[in-house]
């Protein structure tokens, strides 16, 4: 159907009507499969804890997903948000007056653009990769504190 519309493949097609250009996917999908560790880690946290014997990847899913393509825009918009938080923690006033500028755009610049003002350029794997470290730290953190109990 996409190369009925003139689409190099399914997720052009997909990615066609937000705008959202295709190296932002795959930038999540490629970033994401070289730092699998803290998932794997938490799978296996997840199957002990629960005793279970099979953890499969359906029970692992984002209940509040019924769109496949969600997925992906949730993810990015969960590492864009980090990544932004993370900039405002630490990296002082000018970090805050960018985050709050962005702010102020409203929806008067494509977002990527928008965000890539306030620090934080959605096009790179940067902000995929501080959202995985926060992920993998909240896993340790969990274990942590199962451990205490």
């Amino acid at each position: 159907m996409f190369a009925i519309h003139h689409f190099d493949n399914c997720r052009a097609a997909a990615s066609f009507g937000d705008n959202i250009p295709e190296t932002v996917y795959e930038n999540l999908i490629k970033t994401v499969k070289s730092n699998l560790a803290p998932f794997f880690k938490y799978m296996d946290f997840r199957k002990q804890t629960l005793a279970l014997s099979e953890l499969h990847f359906y029970d692992t899913y984002v209940p509040i997903v019924s769109d496949v393509t969600f997925v992906y825009k949730y993810a990015t918009g969960v590492s864009a948000a980090i990544a932004l938080a993370d900039k405002v923690v630490n990296e002082g006033q000018s970090a805050r007056d960018a985050y709050l500028n962005f702010l102020m755009l409203g929806g008067s610049k494509f977002p990527l653009d928008g965000l890539v003002d306030a620090g934080v350029d959605m096009r790179s794997p940067e902000p995929i990769k501080r959202a995985i470290k926060y992920f993998s730290d909240l896993v340790d953190r969990l274990m942590d504190a199962c451990q205490e109990l």
